[in-house]
């Protein structure tokens, strides 16, 4: 089973389909234990860096993400959901995240369109990551204003060009994190979060 994570910010209908829609039981849960259980498990989000955080707190769903990262078993952040991997953010005040990745979320800064919408294609930093078996650079789908910046090269796996290299997707040991929607993204999102879910062992 994969749980996707409820905290009360996110696409959570539209993950869970995809998941289903890959061969793989989805389950959107706030139990702790349910998600504790779970083969594999998806942070998603929409929305403010701190409301987020604050949402997580408050259901102890903070210290729950927390530890599944450090069990061992494949997690995956989308959008927001990756955003609130790292150490802290700069929207809306200074806000801390689930510090599961070193590094900050800060705003697009400079004389273009803001936020990044659009399809924009993936360059991949570590081609060798399980993520990528089997597949090409392609296009996905962005809307985001702010952007994360990794203090690790080595948690780098994939960025596109938005008037500079962006941040796309990041992960360390079990560990990923994608900027945009892969369940909005075609062909290729479906095939990355494929490609996630069969890190998990999970599927039927």
């Amino acid at each position: 089973m994969i749980a996707i994570i409820d905290y009360g910010m996110g696409n959570l209908h539209s993950v869970s389909k995809a998941v289903e829609r890959l061969g793989y039981e989805a389950e959107v849960t706030a139990d702790p234990q349910r998600i504790i259980e779970a083969d594999g498990a998806i942070l998603p989000g929409v929305g403010a860096f701190g409301d987020a955080m604050q949402n997580l707190r408050n259901t102890m769903l903070d210290d729950v993400a927390k530890y599944y990262a450090g069990s061992g078993k494949p997690m995956l952040g989308i959008c927001l959901g990756m955003q609130l991997l790292f150490s802290e953010s700069s929207e809306y005040g200074s806000n801390k995240g689930l510090d599961l990745l070193p590094g900050q979320v800060v705003r697009f800064s400079g004389d273009f369109k803001i936020p990044h919408m659009g399809w924009n294609k993936l360059q991949f930093s570590q081609p060798q990551s399980p993520l990528f078996k089997g597949l090409s650079q392609g296009h996905v789908y962005f809307v985001h204003s702010f952007h994360a910046l990794p203090e690790l090269k080595s948690d780098l796996l994939a960025t596109t060009d938005y008037y500079g290299d962006v941040t796309a997707i990041v992960g360390r040991d079990n560990l990923y994190g994608m900027q945009f929607h892969p369940e909005k993204s075609g062909e290729l999102g479906m095939a990355l979060l494929g490609n996630f879910l069969a890190l998990t062992g999970g599927r039927g």
